[in-house]
């Protein structure tokens, strides 16, 4: 891996269309783990029946309606964590889901995570299995990636995001799932689901 290079407030601050596939190919990193994003799914807040925006701001998504480059991450289906980076204009509600990534570093602390996952590709092949991989909770909400100073990042190592991603639609929604606003790094074999 190269020098690595946080992302900036800018590159987050945009329509999560055009964030979700230029975060494929990126790296997130906390403490010694790193893995690179290969699936991103994009949620867009009013206009998007499939986010937790749609209806407005709570208490649960209100990390959504702050600033962008900050880290959403959620409980869902009473087991699971999932976490999103916030994108675009503050109050606009809209955030890219980190699906799936490969690991590159940290791996035994990840296998102790996940201890029942059987492959390398299985560790974080998924968004609830990412965040218990890297250890990402309901603490973590909130925090800024662009500062890291919880030490959670997503940086740039000088790999470029795929020129042809793969698109698809995103998974486990039952509204807006017919949106194509699923990105995978064609080929990989860490994804969730195949594209």
């Amino acid at each position: 891996m190269g020098r690595r290079r946080r992302l900036g407030r800018a590159f987050y601050r945009r329509d999560p269309r055009v964030v979700a596939p230029e975060l494929l190919g990126k790296v997130l990193v906390s403490g010694g783990l790193a893995a690179r994003i290969v699936e991103v799914e994009a949620y867009c807040g009013a206009e998007d029946p499939g986010s937790h925006a749609f209806r407005g701001m709570t208490r649960r998504n209100a990390t959504m309606f702050g600033p962008a480059g900050h880290l959403y991450v959620y409980f869902t289906y009473g087991m699971h964590w999932c976490a999103n980076a916030v994108c675009g204009d503050e109050g606009t509600g809209v955030a890219v889901l980190l699906r799936a990534a490969e690991p590159l570093s940290g791996l035994d602390e990840m296998w102790a995570r996940r201890p029942r996952a059987r492959r390398e590709r299985d560790l974080l092949a998924g968004p609830a299995r990412l965040c218990q991989a890297f250890g990402l909770t309901g603490v973590h909400d909130g925090i800024d990636l662009v500062a890291a100073e919880q030490g959670v990042a997503i940086v740039d190592d000088g790999t470029p995001p795929p020129h042809d991603p793969s698109v698809g639609s995103r998974i486990g929604l039952t509204s807006g799932a017919d949106l194509p606003w699923r990105w995978c790094l064609p080929g990989s074999a860490f994804l969730s689901k195949p594209a």
